[in-house]
């Protein structure tokens, strides 16, 4: 849940940029048609970087040629009186074919007027250098979505100028350095995704121009700091994936700038702060997976700009406050599921609203499926785990916005032939409801360009499988216990898209087809307990999960990867199936 409240953040970091660039020396909208030759020794500490680095697949360092590393040489800006380099940018692209591989050369320490360092090759591996803490003009430190290691240098804490840190998406270890307490300029920290322990340094307290707080997904431990309420610059703080415990201070609620508070996947307990409706600027509120209690605050009806709330997988309570009805102007986005709520319907002031998401999932609803007045609004619907009965029918009909739905284990009855979904919907989960009706049906009305995700598992849906046209983009199919019969068709070959394919505990019969072999991106499959026989395909080679038991199979199991890995489990009470990783065959066997 993390990507809540990205948005808002990546304008604020954006705008921030922008600012600090315009801001920097000889960084001007309008570049001077003319550089000064570069300082020799930045020219040479640059050398000395490029040859730490063993592969550049971003083009940037091949530009790294000749004298004029001012004007020519890309991702390098100097100072247009002066011809010393100021910025120093290489971000490798996000197609996963960019990259640099190498280290930091300790040698980036002499570039004495930097002000801009920003390094994100996806490969750059080692230390952070201890002399990065002598760029005393530094105002812009982004060394993220690397493989860096070790632990923060505390150094770092003599960069007294320093406005912007960034070193997430690394391999960063041991604990948030005391010493940036020290940086009283700090507007943005993001040391998220990383492996860091230990707390919040009692001395970020200090840091009384502070914007942009993201710690997320480390193993950070102990109690939400109470000096966070003094720190009134905050606009962004995201602590979720860790391992904070305790409650949320109250001081919290005096924050009047805060946007985004995402706090999901901590172990936090107690209840959320009675005062959290002080928060008038806030958007994303986000507290999932922790274990909090209590009733759900009226307060949250005052926050006029909240359009993302996400209260699910706690211990929150009935009853829901009647002051939601009427508050929360600007909500798009509400998550309940998995608390202590029994909701028994879904609330009017839910239903009746022009929402984008409703998740509701276990929050014990009955009756049948409820009616959205704006239901051509709705991207993503969960209702899952809960007591829906009756029929389908038209509950798709007006959703022509929907991405993603999840109905799954309920008491739904309903023919899957004539459920028509939204041509745009990219996700169908409807397991372990009483589902029925011919698949090839459903198949054939429903899987287009968009389907990616079907999982109609655990139902009583009968028939065979369809003729699979080209074109799909469907990425897992999950049809295990149901009644289908029939042959697995050829044509599924045509689904080049598909790593998933589950259509175990069924009655399909005949052979597996060799030409599933042609779904290179194939992972995952399971066709167990149906009444297969024949050999199992050589093709299959893609498999890094495989399950063949109980069927009529017969002959050698392919004697290669992976299928020689695969436990004997995923080959056993078959007819006649032999080789490692069961007993070897006799002759009778081989010739078969």
């Amino acid at each position: 849940m993390r990507e809540h409240g990205r948005i808002l953040h990546l304008l604020f970091i954006l705008a921030v940029s922008f600012h600090f660039l315009l801001d920097s020396p000889g960084v001007s909208a309008e570049t001077e048609s003319a550089y000064p030759t570069c300082a020799a020794s930045d020219r040479a500490t640059l050398l000395s970087f490029k040859s730490s680095i063993l592969r550049d697949t971003t083009g940037f360092l091949s530009t790294w040629v000749g004298e004029d590393c001012c004007g020519a040489w890309e991702g390098i800006q100097c100072d247009t009186k002066t011809g010393r380099v100021i910025v120093l940018q290489l971000q490798a692209g996000s197609d996963g074919t960019s990259f640099m591989k190498g280290v930091l050369s300790p040698s980036l320490g002499n570039l004495e007027f930097l002000q801009v360092m920003l390094i994100s090759g996806k490969q750059i591996m080692g230390p952070i250098p201890e002399s990065i803490s002598k760029l005393s003009s530094l105002t812009q430190l982004y060394l993220e979505d690397n493989m860096l290691g070790g632990s923060i240098p505390s150094s770092l804490g003599k960069l007294t100028l320093l406005e912007a840190l960034s070193l997430s998406g690394n391999r960063l270890g041991g604990v948030v350095p005391p010493e940036l307490g020290s940086l009283k300029n700090l507007v943005q920290i993001n040391l998220g995704k990383n492996v860091l322990t230990g707390g919040i340094p009692s001395t970020l307290g200090k840091l009384r121009r502070l914007e942009s707080l993201d710690l997320c997904s480390n193993s950070l431990s102990g109690h939400i700091p109470d000096f966070f309420g003094e720190l009134k610059n905050l606009k962004y703080i995201d602590l979720s994936d860790n391992e904070f415990s305790g409650s949320l201070p109250n001081s919290i609620s005096n924050l009047p700038y805060i946007h985004s508070l995402i706090l999901n996947n901590n172990h936090l307990t107690g209840e959320l702060p009675r005062q959290i409706g002080n928060l008038r600027s806030l958007c994303t509120l986000s507290v999932s997976q922790n274990l909090l209690t209590g009733t759900i605050p009226d307060s949250l009806s005052r926050l006029p700009n909240l359009w993302h709330l996400n209260l699910s997988r706690n211990g929150f309570s009935d009853p829901l406050p009647a002051s939601l009805a009427q508050g929360m102007p600007s909500l798009l986005r509400i998550d309940l599921s998995y608390n202590n709520l029994h909701l028994g319907s879904v609330p009017a002031w839910i239903a009746n609203r022009e929402l984008r998401d409703v998740h509701l999932a276990g929050c014990r609803i009955e009756g049948p499926l409820p009616h959205f007045s704006n239901a051509s609004s709705l991207n993503s619907i969960d209702l899952s785990d809960n007591s829906l009965t009756g029929q389908i029918g038209n509950f798709f009909v007006s959703m022509t916005s929907l991405d993603t739905a999840k109905l799954s284990n309920n008491m739904l009855e309903s023919d899957v032939s004539g459920i028509i979904l939204p041509s745009g919907l990219s996700l169908i989960d409807m397991h372990s409801n009483r589902l029925y009706g011919s698949i090839s049906a459903f198949i054939t009305n429903n899987i287009g360009k968009f389907l990616e995700i079907v999982n109609l598992s655990w139902n009583r849906i009968e028939g065979t499988l369809p003729e699979f046209r080209q074109g799909s983009n469907l990425r897992s199919l999950d049809l295990c216990s149901n009644r289908i019969a029939g042959t697995i068709p050829n044509s599924m070959s045509n689904l080049v898209n598909l790593r998933r394919l589950d259509i175990s505990r069924n009655n399909i019969q005949g052979n597996i087809p060799a030409n599933l072999g042609q779904l290179q991106s194939l992972e995952w499959l399971d066709v167990s307990t149906n009444r297969l026989g024949g050999n199992i395909p050589k093709t299959l080679g893609s498999l890094r999960h495989a399950n063949f038991r109980s069927n009529y199979l017969c002959g050698q199991i392919p004697q290669k990867r992976p299928f020689n890995v695969f436990p004997a489990a995923a080959y056993a009470h078959n007819q006649c199936l032999c080789g490692a990783p069961l007993p070897s065959c006799s002759r009778t066997e081989l010739q078969r």
